[in-house]
């Protein structure tokens, strides 16, 4: 029987690269046409408690379970644990209301400490959707999450698993 465990793991690397790389800054288009921002266009943000994000729409509804299965994606690079380690990007825990680029210990491209957002349900949506149009010149290799409701459990997840009192 053929090996084809290399194969396998450039056509991966292929697939979460697709999105990624250099784009124009522009807006993108979710799934289902909202247009979404770009770091440059996002503009000032109105920075809650996640408790204040949770209990409002869209991430009442977000269903958790299912962003917690998604979250996997998250956790090959990521740690989601109080006092949890960087891995191959920064920890993740404590990161909503944060300025983007400013955790220390990790070492972040020039690109991440020059931009200026804070990180929203609303960035991190943007984010996920596409990280390469989103902020262009960023070196996170992941193509996205395509599809709004998975963000939607995702972030609803997110906000709970990464902030004390889990959400309070």
């Amino acid at each position: 029987m053929k090996n084809y465990s290399g194969l396998l793991a450039a056509v991966a690397f292929a697939v979460l690269a697709a999105g990624c790389g250099d784009h124009d800054g522009e807006a993108g288009t979710a799934t289902d046409g909202a247009v979404l921002p770009t770091a440059a266009t996002l503009g000032e943000q109105t920075v809650k408690s996640a408790a204040e994000y949770l209990a409002v729409e869209p991430y009442v509804d977000g269903n958790r379970s299912r962003g917690e299965r998604q979250a996997k994606l998250c956790k090959a690079c990521h740690s989601l644990d109080e006092g949890g380690p960087h891995m191959i990007g920064p920890a993740l825990y404590g990161f909503f209301g944060r300025e983007v680029g400013t955790r220390e210990g990790f070492e972040y491209s020039a690109v991440m400490r020059n931009a200026d957002f804070v990180w929203t349900p609303e960035a991190v949506d943007a984010w996920l959707a596409q990280p390469g149009r989103f902020l262009p010149g960023n070196r996170m290799i992941f193509a996205g999450v395509p599809d709004e409701d998975d963000r939607i459990d995702l972030i609803a997840y997110l906000l709970e698993a990464t902030t004390a009192g889990n959400g309070e």
